[in-house]
């Protein structure tokens, strides 16, 4: 089983790995894409205001372009311990038990718009680039992922659990794949999507099908372990499912 997992614009500083070695990465048929972009990343970040308009942020957050100047110097640590937020928060690996992190390891992959796909025990350093932005020289990233990262995704022979956001989901299509989403329900029935916290739930769905002992082959194995671990998931069609939780 492979689950798909959003990134974060956040991520945590600092680690404990040598600098970033592309060849070192799960799939290295992406790694000459990853280069390209890495490198345009790191030379742009030596125009400070070039690279903030580039990634749609504010000079508040100047920290992040520095982090892309030092992309090929600076430590590297695990990606599922270098994402931070909401989602990473409720899967919590670093207080996994052994075995059940090594699951997680193998079972989980992290949408990214710099490296296409990080694998749990990939490391990375801390960059800052998202699925929407537009690199000079590269236009639109689903343009430059598409053609390179679909074939790893549909070649995978692997039920995948596909819990992208919009803008990864969009770098490369899985046919094939399961996808989740969250809707809270009122008191009375009615029914609403989850915007910010469906995050949350996510988070605890991927942590659930990643540390359990028996890997799930299909959706009946997805329905078995969330609502074994108390979560309300119901079945949409044949390839969508959808936690429900109170408003």
């Amino acid at each position: 089983m492979l689950v798909l997992l959003p990134p974060s614009e956040t991520k945590a500083a600092g680690g404990d790995g040598p600098p970033l070695e592309l060849d070192a990465l799960a799939h290295p048929e992406l790694t000459p894409t990853r280069r390209k972009l890495a490198e345009a990343l790191r030379s742009l970040a030596a125009d400070v205001p070039a690279s903030l308009s580039a990634l749609g942020i504010s000079a508040r957050q100047t920290a992040e372009v520095e982090r892309n100047a030092a992309l090929f110097d600076s430590p590297t640590a695990p990606g599922l311990e270098r994402y931070t937020g909401v989602l990473f928060d409720a899967l919590d690996v670093c207080s996994l038990p052994a075995p059940e992190r090594s699951r997680a390891d193998a079972r989980l992959a992290v949408a990214s718009a710099l490296f296409g796909l990080v694998r749990g025990a990939d490391r990375i350093p801390a960059y800052r680039l998202s699925g929407g932005s537009a690199l000079p020289g590269f236009g639109g990233l689903r343009a430059v992922w598409r053609p390179v990262l679909e074939p790893v995704l549909q070649g995978a022979d692997e039920f995948v659990v596909d819990l992208r956001s919009g803008a990864y989901a969009e770098l490369a299509r899985v046919p094939g794949a399961v996808s989740v989403r969250v809707l809270s329900e009122s008191a009375d029935g009615t029914r609403k999507v989850v915007s910010h916290h469906n995050k949350s739930h996510k988070g605890r769905l991927a942590r659930v099908l990643a540390s359990a002992a028996d890997e799930p082959a299909d959706v009946d194995g997805v329905l078995r372990l969330a609502r074994g671990a108390g979560m309300r998931v119901e079945q949409e069609s044949e390839r969508a499912l959808c936690v429900v939780v109170p408003a």
